[in-house]
């Protein structure tokens, strides 16, 4: 009878699946509730982000930062509730990444709730919308419907996010 072999599809994981162990170092796990599709795209960034920084680009930094946050593995824990300032700073971050991104399209509002509240990613719509419209106003976004820039509060129905001037 043979012996099951263990999963080697991965690194290692602490018991409770928070952290990763590489060389015996431990480092923070991606959020697992991120859908895969947007994990993915999350995850080409900070490869895009980190040749950057090889290549000594003057946002590099910022913009790992920016995918780290959005994975889970910067900023307040995703396994804890994070504080109002710290949802906030993640949904910020997913915004800013997922528009990277997707340089030459937009992104869904939705994507970014889903990124960052995982099955109850409809709870945190108000909250990724307010953020949009304080990024919009500092011009690192631009919220369309229709293909036109709107006013995020002002706005009823479907809205789109694109990278903006400032990003």
């Amino acid at each position: 009878m043979a012996e099951e072999s263990a999963d080697t599809s991965g690194p290692e994981r602490t018991a409770d699946g928070h952290h990763i162990v590489v060389n015996g170092r431990r480092w923070r796990a991606t959020d697992p509730s991120i859908p895969e599709n947007l994990r993915q795209e999350l995850v080409d960034e900070l490869m895009a982000a980190r040749r950057a920084v090889a290549a000594s680009a003057p946002d590099a930094r910022a913009r790992v930062h920016d995918a780290k946050t959005a994975l889970g593995e910067r900023g307040a824990p995703w396994w804890e509730k994070p504080s109002a300032e710290q949802a906030d700073e993640r949904i910020a971050a997913a915004i800013r990444a997922l528009t990277r991104k997707r340089t030459e399209s937009s992104i869904c509002p939705s994507d970014v709730a889903r990124t960052v509240g995982g099955e109850h990613w409809r709870d945190r719509m108000p909250a990724v919308r307010r953020v949009a419209a304080d990024l919009a106003a500092r011009d690192e976004v631009v919220v369309t419907q229709k293909g036109e820039p709107v006013s995020i509060a002002d706005a009823r129905g479907p809205v789109r996010i694109r990278r903006g001037p400032a990003l």
